[in-house]
């Protein structure tokens, strides 16, 4: 559902940059972070309402009453990246009008940088037409690792994730997994040796590494986390990052275990986020949710590894109108399926998509002024 809102928050913000080039030198780094703060931060995916400017700039606006930070999660470029880090491209100029507007809004950044299909993790995104599929091909590995120094180097970003849910594909591709992890290796060294403060990791989909999703588990012991795919990444990961969205494996948030998030205080050491979450506040198609399975759901988080997190991203601050978005990804050629799919997360905001406020959002408040 993501990898559809991010592309369409990009072409929108894309309009704001008609006639507008991209900066030759990088961002300049601040004197001061947040992240210095030694607190937990909260942030959100910059998805507005509805696709129109005027909502990409309010939801900025937004943003900087309820968030530290925004995540900026992207596809690779493949053709912009494959042969050089350094270039001018449209890609380039969304990626840094992105950051602008955050900047402006008194937001920070974490970026995340993707290869996959948010819809089937099965597939790459967007590959030219020849290329491989594949962590082995070349042309991969070059423009993943190119876009992943650009951004370093453009932004100097305290927080770099280099895969988005890796787990789901290395379930559907184990033969390709540990071409991931070497590429992985290879890019952590790369972005150390540049930028040594930067933080680095990969997102792990918590519900499925706990094998709560049985077409995926293969047999597996529900709620017994697979703890090999996080190992096999260490020493190298910074921070152990997970997203959750439980209401695909529970009915009600009062359904989500005790002690379901906390396996990870005793697995590892070192710093703990939440990339990506939420839960619905109403029930749509398969899936059930309610106003009070909203409260439940950041309860759960903060109750049980609150204490830990240097992080914790919400996916929507506010629900978004599906008839826009519908409307937007009909012209562009977006099947019914995965319109369907996205309606599913319409109501996943902690606020309705005319601002009005949801009984989760006083609570996220809450926790990020206690903090």
């Amino acid at each position: 559902m993501k990898r559809i809102l991010i592309p369409l928050l990009i072409l929108v913000i894309a309009v704001l940059a008609c006639g507008s080039q991209t900066p030759s030198t990088p961002f300049p780094t601040a004197a001061t972070s947040i992240f210095d703060s030694g607190r937990t931060l909260y942030g959100f995916f910059p998805t507005p309402p509805e696709v129109s400017i005027n909502s990409v700039m309010k939801i900025y606006k937004d943003l900087g009453s309820h968030a530290d930070f925004v995540l900026l999660q992207q596809n690779v470029p493949w053709s912009d990246f494959v042969h050089t880090v350094d270039g001018a491209s449209q890609k380039r100029t969304d990626i840094i009008n992105q950051v602008t507007l955050a900047r402006q809004n008194h937001l920070d950044t974490v970026f995340v940088v993707d290869g996959l299909d948010g819809l089937n993790r099965s597939q790459f995104s967007g590959l030219p037409f020849g290329w491989k599929a594949g962590f082995n091909n070349p042309d991969i590995r070059s423009a993943y690792e190119n876009f992943a120094l650009w951004i370093v180097e453009m932004f100097h970003p305290r927080y770099l994730g280099l895969g988005s849910e890796i787990n789901t594909y290395m379930d559907t591709h184990p033969d390709d997994g540990q071409n991931f992890i070497s590429l992985y290796n290879e890019i952590y060294a790369r972005v150390k040796a540049e930028a040594p403060d930067t933080k680095i990791f990969v997102t792990f989909q918590w519900e499925e590494l706990n094998n709560l999703i049985p077409q995926i588990a293969n047999g597996r012991t529900p709620l017994h986390p697979n703890w090999d795919q996080v190992q096999a990444f260490e020493p190298n990961l910074d921070v152990w990052a997970i997203s959750s969205y439980p209401f695909v494996a529970f009915k009600t948030g009062a359904d989500i275990p005790a002690d379901y998030y906390a396996p990870l205080l005793l697995q590892t050491s070192k710093p703990i986020a939440v990339a990506e979450g939420g839960f619905t506040s109403r029930s749509i198609g398969p899936v059930t949710g309610t106003p009070e399975a909203q409260v439940a759901y950041l309860n759960a988080i903060h109750n049980q590894i609150g204490s830990r997190l240097a992080f914790w991203v919400y996916l929507l601050l506010e629900d978004f109108n599906l008839d826009s978005y519908s409307g937007y990804m009909k012209t562009h050629g977006v099947n019914s399926t995965d319109i369907n799919t996205l309606g599913m997360f319409a109501a996943v905001g902690l606020g309705n998509s005319d601002g009005t406020p949801k009984p989760a959002l006083d609570l996220w408040d809450s926790f990020r002024s206690n903090r």
